[in-house]
């Protein structure tokens, strides 16, 4: 049984890495230029959701109840609005509490002193799981019994919905079509260095070498260039976001804090997995289609 000959697939790859200098730079160059604006997307997009989903929390559902119901039967009703679905929660609110909330908010609170609590309904603040579903969610929650106007504001959900599905859809198509651009320069790189090397590959095909002996040097050569083209974008990727994000924070450009981008520290961990992922396997693949020809002797 023929043993694995790891170490000379490892010296052979390496030694094909430093012989062939030009072409090896090119391709992780490539490998990092394409992770890196790969990532970037991902992380917009990471954000863009963050953002919308931050949004969804302070766009609320206002269920108002009949006003013939007293408090108990109005709180009894939490559960079948808790039973709709795309409801996240809901928070009873007192005709009382909110009249007192409504007076906290205004200055001269004289110009109310005739009025008192009974003018208003009691009613529900309802949280959503995903606003793009809000209009729907407003017609379920209408046709409990018991409520008798629902409000929601349509117009920044449908707003919101749209910004998330546009970014989203972008970067999707971005992130494949830079994934196709780096496979397909990959390989073309391993070719010209393939090239170089095809009357060694025909003489050791002739003396009877078997083609996975021949072409596991080359899969660890893609391997090594995927696996550190992958480490440079993850660093290089680090600082541009940090940087960026620190210039956004001190320029005021995310409102006054009320726009808070995600820390590096959240998403390092899977965009580290995925970048390297991504590197080694474009290496490996490119390697793997760029030889076969060569080996059909």
């Amino acid at each position: 049984m023929r043993s694995f000959r790891a170490g000379y697939y490892i010296r052979e790859g390496l030694s094909s890495i430093f012989t062939h200098g030009f072409m090896s730079f090119a391709s992780v160059f490539i490998v990092v230029a394409c992770l890196i604006i790969m990532g970037s997307f991902s992380l917009l997009a990471v954000n863009v959701n963050k953002i919308i989903g931050d949004f969804e929390d302070e766009n609320v559902i206002l269920a108002y109840i009949h006003e013939s119901y007293s408090v108990e039967d109005a709180r009894a009703l939490a559960g079948a609005i808790d039973a709709v679905p795309n409801v996240r929660s809901a928070r009873f609110v007192t005709r009382e509490e909110a009249f007192n909330s409504f007076l906290s908010g205004v200055e001269d609170k004289s110009r109310f002193e005739d009025i008192d609590a009974t003018v208003l309904r009691h009613r529900f603040t309802v949280y959503v799981d995903d606003i793009a579903f809000i209009e729907r969610t407003q017609e379920d929650l209408l046709n409990i019994p018991g409520v008798a106007r629902v409000t929601a504001n349509l117009l920044i959900a449908r707003a919101l919905v749209t910004t998330r599905n546009i970014v989203s859809g972008v970067s999707t198509v971005i992130v494949a079509v830079l994934l196709i651009i780096s496979l397909f320069i990959m390989m073309n790189t391993v070719k010209l260095a393939t090239f170089e090397r095809r009357d060694e590959i025909a003489i050791m095909k002739v003396v009877g070498a078997t083609n996975s002996f021949i072409r596991w040097p080359f899969i660890f050569e893609g391997f090594i260039l995927g696996l550190f083209g992958s480490l440079v974008a993850f660093i290089t990727q680090w600082g541009l976001y940090t940087a960026v994000t620190d210039a956004l924070l001190s320029g005021g450009a995310t409102g006054g804090g009320l726009i808070q981008a995600i820390s590096f520290s959240q998403v390092a961990l899977s965009l580290c997995v995925v970048f390297a992922v991504i590197g080694i396997g474009v290496g490996i693949i490119g390697s793997s289609f760029a030889i076969r020809k060569y080996l059909k002797v």
